[in-house]
Order: C-alpha cells, then structure tokens, then sequence
C-alpha cells in the first residue's frame, strides 16, 4: 500500500529530511509515522553516540547519511540539503527527530507549493500553548523581531524547525553558521536572495519539561544567535537595505510605488508619518553611531510610529554618507562652541585637543539631528497634507 501522501510529495520532487543527535527514545516512533505518508526520506545522523545507528539499521528503504563526531544542527542541514541536492529533489521538509512535529502537517507545505512554488515555508507553531518552555517563548519573539529588522518580513514563528526549503536556491551557498543559528542565518539569507519567505500554521507537542529531550544550550547558543544577528543587521545597512532602495527607484514607476505604499495608502495621520520620518533622520544623525538602530528600532515601536518610514529615514547616514556627516557634526560643534578652526588639527593633538574635538563632535552632532529631524517633520507633514487631500 502506498503511503497516503508520495503522489504529492513525488509531484513536488520532495522529501522529509530529519537531522538527528541522540534521540534515540523518540526516533523510531518518528520515522515509523513519517514512512505512512512518504518513503522519500532522508535521515541525517550528526555524530549521535546513543543507539541511533543501530535503530537507523532497522529502516533499510530510508536513505540515511552518517558521519562523526558531532557537528550541530546547522552542518547537518547543509549536508542534508546537499545530499538531497545529490539524489535529484528540489525541496525538503526538514522535521526534529523528538517527536514535536506531526507528520500529518507534511501535506500543508505540499500544498502551499502548488500556490507559492520555489517559496521557503515556516511552519508556524501555536507557542501560547501548555508546556511551551519560556525560553522558547522569549527566545522566538527575539528572533522574530530581528528577522523583521533584517528582512521587513513579519513572521510569527522564526524559530520553527518544520520547514519547507527551496534546494535549487539554497544549498550551494556557503553559511557562515554551524549549530542552531543556522536556521535564523538561511532564512534571512534567502530572503535577501529573492525567495519568497512565509509562514503556515503547524501543530506542536510538547512533552512535560521532566519528559523534554533537548540540545539547545541556552546562554552558548543565545549568545550565538545574538552575534549572528549583530553581523546580520550590519550587512543589512550597509548593502541588502541600499541595494533594495536603489533597485526599487530604478524600477518603472519605481518613486511613485515608494510613495504610494509609504504615504498614500496606509492608515496613518499625517503626524504619525512625519513624525517617523523626523525620528529616522534623528537617529540617523546623532552621534550614537553603531547603536542607531538598537535604540531606534525599540523607541519606534514604543512610540508606535512607522517602523518602515523609520528605517528609510535612518539610512540618511548609510555609506558613502557616513564620513560626510561625521565631518558637519564636528564643524557644527566647533562653530557652536566658537573655535576657530573647524577642522581636525592631527599636528597638535593633546588630551585637552582630544575632549575639545570629541565635545565639538557631540554637540554638532546633537544639534544638526535635531534641526534635520525638525526640518524633515515639517517636510512630510507639509507634502502629505497636500499630496493626501489631492489623493482623496
């Protein structure tokens, strides 16, 4: 008897990948439930040291990948996506090997390739459920907020690890990351790539904590997932942001579609618009340099003002603007506090010279993020009020 879903997964060209590492108490049982929808699955055994190999040997129709010791779940995804690439399918449907995941879900993501093909699909998880760990909890919202900042995409569970992925687009790349981060790493980088990034709602279990098996080590790991996250932002201003901004004004009609999702369409008052466009250039300029967004980002959303008009606003001090407004911050201080000369004198640089220059530097740069975030405020407010009754 066929199982009840290798039609579609066939038509799809997919299979289930499951990286596994020392779960032998659940592995068995998670293979026996995915083999009633599809034999095309492939098992990826990370250098477990329990009797994962021996239970593997009882599945001779799977398709398994061994190799030791221990690399994380990051490196066994690649290698799975690589061997998977190897065996001719397109996509995979990576699930955990702790019994989490109900296979009966498998047949939403074929699904959802019939309408968005060549999409990476997320499973989205129900965490406001029984038993589910705070850490998780806290530790998703954080990912979610910081695929946000790095994407400009809204997605309620980043941290799933039932997901569909794209082969053809993904696994010849190179990662940068080896263990849990990866997930976050792939995500984010295929969306800077151009693939289409959402989310589906999955079912969960999760066993009583005494019951739980898990790898995820919070502080190492955490700590991990927040470098990643540092690196990615920084790539994310200083080229995937710009490069998208450039791309879209290079489009046809690429200013009026900018204008329009911006400040036509959505239901904002003309204060809240200008005043995320006063706050972004604010921020952009003062001189908190490397910490713009960090403080930004949060203030935006307390304040609940256009996070999107925020973020292009900040960009008024992305490279190659960045040494330009250094320069005025510092002249603006010097002309404030009455020096002479407005320029970085190197030839007579003394402690005294040193917290003169640095006082220049913050108060000009203070005072200018203050008149251009003003200036950029009555701007906005002065062309929506014109623009939007026209538009009416």
């Amino acid at each position: 008897m066929s199982p009840l879903y290798e039609a579609q997964f066939k038509k799809h060209n997919a299979c289930v990948l499951i990286p596994t590492y020392n779960n032998a108490g659940s592995l068995a049982d998670v293979l026996k439930k995915v083999l009633e929808y599809t034999h095309q699955l492939l098992v990826v055994n990370d250098g477990s040291t329990d009797t994962t190999k021996e239970i593997l040997a009882q599945f001779p129709n799977i398709h398994v990948l061994n190799y030791s010791p221990n690399k994380g779940k990051g490196i066994a995804l690649q290698r799975g996506f690589k061997e998977a690439a190897k065996l001719g399918y397109d996509y995979v449907i990576t699930m955990d090997s702790d019994g989490q995941h109900y296979p009966s879900d498998l047949i939403k993501f074929l699904h959802q390739l019939d309408e968005t093909p060549g999409a990476l699909i997320v499973g989205a998880r129900n965490m406001d459920q029984e038993h589910v760990p705070v850490k998780s909890s806290f530790g998703n919202k954080f990912s979610n907020f910081w695929f946000w900042v790095n994407t400009g995409i809204t997605l309620p569970d980043t941290q799933s690890g039932y997901r569909c992925y794209p082969l053809k687009k993904l696994s010849s790349k190179k990662y940068f990351t080896t263990k849990y981060e990866f997930e976050i790493e792939v995500m984010v980088r295929a969306s800077w790539s151009g693939v289409a990034v959402l989310s589906i709602p999955v079912s969960v279990f999760y066993p009583k904590p005494e019951e739980r098996v898990s790898h995820f080590r919070p502080f190492k790991d955490f700590s991990r997932i927040s470098v990643l996250n540092t690196f990615l932002v920084l790539i994310a201003l200083l080229w995937i942001k710009p490069r998208d901004f450039i791309k879209l004004l290079l489009k046809k009609d690429g200013w009026k579609t900018l204008w329009r999702m911006l400040f036509v369409n959505p239901q904002e008052s003309n204060h809240t618009k200008a005043a995320s466009v006063g706050f972004g250039l604010f921020m952009g300029i003062v001189p908190v340099w490397g910490f713009q967004l960090a403080i930004g980002i949060p203030a935006s959303i307390a304040l609940r003002l256009n996070k999107a008009l925020f973020l292009l606003a900040a960009n008024i001090s992305i490279f190659p603007f960045t040494p330009f407004w250094w320069m005025a911050s510092l002249a603006t201080g010097k002309w404030l506090l009455g020096y002479d000369t407005w320029l970085l004198d190197w030839h007579t640089l003394t402690l005294e010279r040193v917290t003169q220059e640095g006082l220049s530097f913050f108060l000009g740069g203070t005072v200018l993020a203050v008149i251009l975030g003003l200036v950029g405020y009555l701007i906005t407010y002065l062309l929506l009020f014109i623009f939007r009754r026209q538009s009416r």
